[in-house]
C-alpha cells in the first residue's frame, strides 16, 4: 500500500470528494457549502436528499449522465455538484447537457394537466483548472440566461456556478467570509498539517475529522489509494501534454525567427548558401522564401 505523506485527503480525488460531500452522515457539510454558495439566491436550505447519481438516456442511442453529487432540497429544487480534475474540451457543453436531466425528470413526474412550472436547477462546477478566456482575478462565475440588450436575467430557475480553484490565492489570515473558508479548505486540504485557527468552527472541525487519512479503515484506505493513483495519472497526462505543447510552441517560435532573419538577408542580397549556414534553414526552404519575395514584389 502507498504511504501517504499528506495528513488529509485530496478533495479532487473521486473518493475524497464523495467522502466529504456524498455520504449521508456528512450531508451537513454539503448543506453548509451550498448555503454559502447560494445564500443570496435562495436564502437558507434546511434539508437535502441525495438522488441517484446515474441518469439513463431518454431513448436508445442517447447519452447517459453520471453526476458526482445529485440532490434536492425541501422546495424540490435540484442541485448537481461536479468536481472536474482536468480541463475538458467541451466541459461547458457537458454541464449544460447534464442540467437537462433534472428538467426532464420533473416533466416525467407530472400528469397530463401539468402547466410546465419547473423547480430551479443549479449546477455547481468545482474546477481544478481555469477557463482560457476568464479574467485573471475572477474565480467565481455565476451564469444565467440573460436578455442581451438590457443585461437583465431572463430566466431565474436555471443557474450555473463555476469555481476556478487555482485562482483562489487567499492566505489563512485573509479568510473573512464562510465562503472564503470553504474555498481555502477545498483547495489546500491535502497541504495542511494542522487545522488553521480561522477554521476552528464546528462544521470545519467535522470536515477535518472525516478527512484525516490515519482514521481510515483498511477498505477505506484501499479505495482512497486507488482514487489518488487515478488522480495522479490524470495530472501526469495533463503535465505531459502541456510540456509537449510548450516544446512545439518553442520550436515554432524558433523557426519563425529563423525565417524572419532569412527574409532580411535575402532582401540584402546575401547568397542562399550563406543564409543556410547562418540560419540553419535548408536551401530548399530559402529558395521558397526567395520565390515568395519575388511574387510579392
Amino acid at each position: 500500500m502507498t504511504e501517504f505523506k499528506e495528513k488529509y485527503i485530496n478533495p479532487f480525488t473521486d473518493y475524497g470528494f464523495k467522502r466529504l460531500f456524498g455520504e449521508e452522515p456528512n450531508k451537513d457539510l454539503l448543506l453548509d457549502f451550498l448555503n454559502e454558495l447560494l445564500k443570496d439566491e435562495e436564502g437558507r436550505i434546511t434539508e437535502l436528499s441525495y438522488l441517484p447519481n446515474e441518469k439513463l438516456p431518454i431513448s436508445v442511442g442517447d447519452r447517459r449522465a453520471i453526476f458526482d453529487i445529485y440532490c434536492t432540497n425541501e422546495k424540490g429544487q435540484q442541485f448537481i455538484v461536479e468536481m472536474q480534475k482536468a480541463e475538458q474540451k467541451f466541459f461547458k457543453d457537458r454541464t449544460i447537457f447534464y442540467s437537462t436531466f433534472p428538467i426532464q425528470e420533473q416533466a416525467r413526474n407530472k400528469d397530463r394537466f401539468w402547466d410546465f412550472e419547473l423547480k430551479a436547477v443549479y449546477t455547481v462546477g468545482i474546477l481544478d483548472f481555469v477557463f482560457e478566456e476568464s479574467e485573471p482575478d475572477k474565480y467565481r462565475h455565476d451564469v444565467k440566461l440573460t436578455e442581451q440588450e438590457t443585461k437583465k436575467v431572463f430566466y431565474e430557475k436555471l443557474k450555473y456556478i463555476y469555481l476556478e480553484m487555482p485562482k483562489f490565492n487567499k492566505t489563512e489570515k485573509q479568510l473573512k467570509t464562510r465562503f472564503d473558508k470553504w474555498m481555502f479548505v477545498l483547495k489546500n486540504l491535502p497541504k495542511l498539517e494542522r487545522i488553521p485557527s480561522e477554521l476552528k468552527e464546528k462544521i470545519f472541525l467535522k470536515l477535518f475529522e472525516i478527512a484525516e487519512i490515519a482514521k481510515f479503515n483498511a477498505e477505506e484506505y484501499k479505495h482512497y489509494e486507488a482514487s489518488v493513483n487515478a488522480y495522479r495519472d490524470i495530472l501526469n497526462i495533463k503535465n505531459t501534454a502541456f510540456e509537449k505543447g510548450m516544446e512545439k510552441g518553442m520550436e515554432k517560435g524558433i523557426k519563425k525567427g529563423k525565417i524572419e532573419d532569412a527574409v532580411k538577408m535575402l532582401e540584402k542580397g546575401l547568397e542562399t548558401t550563406l543564409i543556410s549556414e547562418i540560419t540553419g534553414l535548408t536551401k530548399d526552404e530559402i529558395n521558397k522564401l526567395k520565390n515568395e519575395l519575388r511574387r510579392n514584389k
